[in-house]
């Protein structure tokens, strides 16, 4: 049994979004994401995918890619993006795809670990407006609310997971960041962030003593990375 994370698979298998637009590198991008899967990854594993999952606008324009992923091996747990328009409640989510869990106010579990975590949102020390301030706040709350329930559960040790980076582009603490040291998670994944120019100055490695890792499918190659045996 092991644990991988994959983020930004910007499915659009029932929809008109090829994303070789932003790169040679995304031709058919989801049959190396494939391929790579089925060599890695068994049936009792578990893949964290921290957002962006697909580009469609209705949760049933989403089921070609929920069901491509849904018949790959492993169980999936899902976090929200910022593009994840399709998004629904969570009990008719978890009722259609019988290998996916979606988080959204709560955790997932993997052996004794609770993975915990929300969409996020852009930091503070950016171009950052009252709207910015008031979702910000909201998914500050979310976080907490997760970890919190995976907390009084019982779980010691925890996995945060982000769509979005935990802190600003100069890289200063935030809500996010200090609500993962008050609680003293040990690792935390995220996504969001692509192209080559952009990768160079993601939070990668310790900060604060926890280790943050960029998950963005292109960033990984288009490759499962294995987190935990």
């Amino acid at each position: 049994m092991a644990l991988y994370v994959i983020g930004d698979l910007h499915l659009s298998f029932g929809a008109d979004k090829p994303m070789e637009v932003f790169g040679e590198h995304w031709e058919a991008h989801y049959d190396k994401i494939k391929s790579d899967w089925l060599s890695k990854v068994d049936e009792d594993d578990c893949v964290i995918i921290p957002g962006d999952v697909s580009w469609a606008i209705t949760f049933e324009g989403a089921n070609q890619d929920l069901s491509w992923l849904n018949q790959l091996p492993g169980k999936k747990i899902i976090f929200k993006g910022n593009h994840d328009y399709w998004w629904v409640s969570k009990a008719k989510m978890d009722a259609k795809y019988s290998a996916i869990q979606f988080v959204h106010n709560t955790y997932a579990i993997y052996k004794d670990i609770a993975i915990c975590g929300t969409r996020g949102w852009i930091c503070p020390g950016e171009d950052f407006s009252a709207e910015d301030d008031k979702i910000y706040k909201r998914e500050l709350i979310r976080l907490e609310l997760s970890i919190k329930q995976a907390v009084e559960a019982g779980y010691e040790k925890i996995i945060g997971v982000l769509h979005f980076p935990p802190t600003n582009e100069k890289k200063e603490p935030s809500g996010f960041t200090e609500i993962f040291e008050k609680y003293g998670v040990v690792e935390v994944v995220y996504g969001h962030i692509h192209a080559k120019n952009n990768f160079k100055n993601a939070l990668n490695g310790q900060y604060r003593g926890i280790k943050y890792r960029l998950t963005s499918c292109d960033y990984l190659d288009f490759k499962l990375l294995r987190m935990i045996d």
